[in-house]
């Protein structure tokens, strides 16, 4: 593990510098689908930055809003730059709303920038991968195998290198088949649901699974709501889209 970067007196925590890079390189693949579709990209920019702006400043002023009284004794507290001083969900939730407000302002059709942004969310999802192999978080359950890496004073399975090569193949999916989209909204969706599958083959080797009801991990269980959801969806959609909808029948229609 290489949890941190040395740079004179600051240290850098490495998995947030594979985050922002494969965030940066995610953006730039995400415009280039945006002008390859002949969308406006500095739109699809706006959209991620509204998205991030607001996810970041939302995790945090909830997480300071949490401990007003902590930080109203050390304001400068505020400003510090600490990833553990932060409210993930508070900030997704955040985030995703700034996003909508945005896509509405501007008029983006939901379907079609959601497909423009799939290639660099696929990007993104690289780095949720390799991320874990810098700190040593996402760790696997202990194996003897010839592949397994030792962490946390065991040989364990290497969850997080699993998941980066099955992200990674989930990106070449993706690239590969996003001029081949039959409906709008089929690449976001198909992103969704390869996503799901590598989880619930990735927690059967985690060893820091959350289990409920005895013996469930609850990872999986909510990546089999999340597939099932986006199979539901993709017949929808399918169905719903004018190439696809079926011919109404001859005398059916009432005058």
């Amino acid at each position: 593990m290489f949890p941190l970067l040395q740079y004179g007196q600051y240290a850098l925590p490495v998995s947030g510098v594979i985050l922002l890079i494969t965030l940066w390189v995610g953006l730039n693949v995400a415009e280039k689908e945006a002008v390859r579709q002949k969308r406006p990209s500095d739109l699809v920019y706006g959209l991620v930055m509204a998205a991030l702006v607001g996810g970041i400043l939302g995790a945090r002023l909830w997480y300071v809003g949490r401990y007003l009284d902590t930080y109203l004794a050390a304001p400068l507290g505020i400003v510090a730059l600490d990833t553990n001083t932060i409210a993930p969900t508070a900030g997704l939730i955040i985030g995703l709303s700034a996003a909508i407000v945005y896509a509405f302002h501007k008029k983006l059709s939901p379907r079609p920038t959601l497909d423009i942004l799939t290639p660099g969310l696929a990007v993104f999802a690289i780095g949720l991968g390799l991320a874990p192999l810098a700190s040593g978080d996402a760790f696997g359950a202990p194996a003897h195998l010839p592949w397994a890496i030792e962490l946390w004073d065991a040989s364990r399975h290497p969850t997080q290198i699993y998941e980066t090569a099955l992200a990674t193949a989930v990106f070449i999916l993706i690239w590969r088949g996003r001029k081949r989209s039959p409906f709008p909204g089929f690449l976001f969706l198909a992103f969704v649901a390869l996503t799901a599958v590598s989880r619930i083959f990735l927690e059967a080797f985690r060893g820091d699974s959350v289990i409920v009801a005895g013996s469930i991990r609850q990872a999986q269980l909510a990546a089999l709501l999340v597939l099932l959801l986006a199979l539901w969806l993709m017949r929808q959609w399918f169905l719903a889209h004018p190439v696809n909808s079926p011919a109404p029948v001859p005398g059916s229609t009432k005058k």
